[in-house]
């Protein structure tokens, strides 16, 4: 995504560092819906948004067919790539491609999306009879801190900067709560087969370098709302290089659905 109300800017240097720990806590998850619900040699796939390329290098690696990855900034996807095509798209305001695909999957897009109901419907689009989608965004909502076990002034400073952070995002028009619709959302769009659950790391080294990254990025925006000084946010950044904080993701809601065969009723 590249937008200059996107907080997360692809543009900037610490993108790739979110990319990189992004894909170590959660390729992991992705990977096992993506083979439930039966990649395998053979399918056709479209990865909206997809940002790095650490799930299209692998979707191409199992399917050893046509990948397709897209995003608005494909800067990142250009680098290292292997095995599947890249297109710059925008799923809120444009069309599906022309292919029909096995499965369409999206990770932390349509909350960013303003456009979501539409892009929702052109993914749907996307898909053949049969064909899967698997949706997966967070919902901070669900557990807003990230020190959930907050027993001293570290982990309140970094649950006053996350709750900060999460402020702008809702100014921005994200949706905290999106992660939860999912399920409601593919069910009324027609599509069967639906299931879902949630998971979300806490503590670690790739915790540590999501937060670190983020927080870099967002620097300058806390300082100009007013919501930490230049201070605080060097004092968090020295306690999470320190290890001493057991730092959590906002809970990431997987959900996926298959499009009715043409002979379903």
């Amino acid at each position: 995504m590249a937008d200059e109300h996107y907080l997360l800017d692809n543009q900037q240097s610490e993108a790739g560092q979110r990319f990189d720990a992004l894909a170590e806590l959660f390729n992991p998850s992705t990977f096992r819906h993506m083979l439930s619900v039966g990649l395998s040699p053979g399918w056709r796939v479209w990865e909206v948004g997809a940002g790095g390329v650490s799930v299209p290098g692998w979707i191409a690696d199992q399917t050893q067919n046509y990948v397709l990855a897209t995003d608005i900034d494909t800067s990142w996807l250009n680098q290292g790539r292997s095995g599947f095509e890249v297109g710059k798209h925008d799923i809120g305001t444009e069309l599906a491609p022309s292919e029909q695909f096995d499965l369409v999957h999206a990770r932390l897009v349509l909350v960013h999306v303003p456009e979501r109901a539409a892009a929702l419907a052109t993914m749907i689009d996307a898909l053949k009879p049969g064909g899967w989608i698997l949706l997966e965004e967070a919902d901070p909502g669900l557990q807003p801190l990230v020190c959930p076990d907050e027993y001293g002034p570290e982990q309140a400073l970094a649950n006053r900067l996350k709750l900060g952070f999460r402020s702008l995002m809702a100014d921005c028009g994200v949706d905290l709560s999106f992660g939860r619709k999912l399920p409601r959302l593919l069910r009324t769009a027609g599509l069967v087969d639906v299931g879902s659950d949630s998971f979300f790391p806490m503590s670690g080294p790739a915790c540590n370098e999501l937060e670190r990254a983020t927080v870099e990025q967002i620097r300058e925006r806390l300082m100009a709302a007013g919501l930490a000084t230049g201070d605080e946010i060097d004092r968090h950044l020295a306690n999470v290089a320190a290890g001493t904080l057991d730092l959590a993701t906002s809970p990431m809601v997987s959900a996926w659905a298959r499009k009715r065969e043409e002979t379903e009723s």
